[in-house]
């Protein structure tokens, strides 16, 4: 039995990455920099003695706990076989309700047609939910203004009160298309505030990136150089906070932080700026109803400069993160792992992953005395 299997068998079994690596107190200079901009700074927490009132609580509540089904895709759109590993909405869904899981946010609303010997329907998906104690917290779907209105009736049949995409507003760098992405988002945000939703968009590390608005004009006449504003955040300031939301892929963050460091001024220097993950957030956390928690261990030698890993056995500090972030109640954190499928020789990887993940995530803790 491999090390996932056996701990995705015993959940009661103490996890020694979580504690070596998330119940950390902020670093000196993560809490000099939060204090200098009046932010929370994570306190050190200490456990309950007989003689105070000093309480633990999960930090990351029960009922906020979710999952995108993109991790465990491959099981979605299995067709029935014999490994014994479940497959199809009916039959994964509820193994994610057994493991914990509260929440879904989905990935697409189609499994295998042999299942039924048809495709699934949004209202078949949401008896599904019903049925295992499930809510919907959110989607990834294709946003734009021909099928948004499509999009909002499936969304409000799966009873979801965010609707949102894995891609970027624009793929472009520069200013004006992302004015132009504002305007329709804008748009769309109303839309779906008047059907009871909140839309957002869900960042890779590329929307971290600099935006192209100054210095000397391309063949296009396109700015070629930057004042320094990352793109995603020029687009938060664009947008009406009233109509427009953010899910932070939390990795993909981290990523940012990691890759995209320098820039060129209107003058032609470089310049090098530091991306913080919790500051972009905790600048604003009402921005951010939705999180995707996922994990990744330090490797310098590849591109990115993280490789993923289940939930809470990688190097990101998510006790950090979501201690400092506050507002426990209003974020929801979606487990996600890209490269969670094993593939035909291990069909079971990734609710095996999932389990884990799950089991890591209800370990994060916060101390208080209130």
């Amino acid at each position: 039995m491999d090390e996932v299997q056996r701990r995705t068998g015993d959940a009661a079994r103490p996890n020694p990455a979580l504690t070596r690596r998330r119940i950390l107190a902020a670093s000196a200079g993560a809490a000099a920099a939060l204090g200098a901009v009046g932010l929370p700074v994570l306190q050190t927490g200490r456990p309950a003695t007989a003689k105070d009132d000093w309480r633990v609580d999960p930090l990351i509540p029960e009922r906020n706990r979710g999952i995108i089904l993109y991790s465990v895709r491959d099981r979605i759109g299995a067709a029935p076989d014999d490994s014994g590993v479940p497959y199809g909405f009916e039959r994964v869904l509820a193994r994610l309700a057994e493991m914990g899981y509260k929440e879904i946010e989905f990935a697409g609303y189609n499994q295998h047609t042999s299942i039924l010997g048809r495709q699934i329907t949004p209202a078949e998906i949401r008896k599904i939910l019903d049925d295992n104690g499930l809510v919907a917290n959110g989607t990834h779907t294709s946003i734009n203004a021909a099928t948004f209105q499509q999009q909002l009736d499936i969304a409000e049949q799966l009873g979801m009160k965010n609707i949102g995409t894995g891609g970027d507003p624009t793929g472009s760098a520069h200013q004006a298309d992302w004015d132009a992405a504002a305007d329709l988002w804008n748009e769309l945000g109303r839309q779906a505030k008047a059907r009871g939703m909140r839309l957002y968009t869900h960042n890779h590390d590329a929307a971290y990136g600099f935006l192209l608005d100054s210095g000397p004009l391309d063949a296009n006449n396109k700015p070629t150089r930057s004042s320094g504003i990352r793109k995603l955040e020029y687009f938060m300031g664009k947008t009406d906070p009233k109509y427009v939301f953010f899910e932070l892929d939390i990795f993909w963050a981290y990523v940012a932080r990691y890759k995209h460091t320098k820039y060129v001024n209107s003058s032609g220097r470089e310049r090098t700026d530091l991306f913080d993950p919790i500051l972009t957030v905790a600048k604003r956390p009402k921005r951010f109803p939705l999180f995707h928690a996922k994990d990744g261990n330090r490797n310098t030698a590849v591109p990115n400069g993280y490789d993923m890993t289940p939930f809470g056995e990688g190097d990101i500090n998510f006790q950090q993160f979501f201690q400092t972030i506050g507002e426990y109640d209003f974020h929801h954190a979606n487990w996600e792992m890209d490269t969670a499928p094993g593939g035909a020789a291990n069909p079971g990887q990734s609710l095996d992953f999932a389990n884990l993940s799950y089991q890591n995530m209800s370990e994060l803790t916060i101390y208080s005395n209130d």
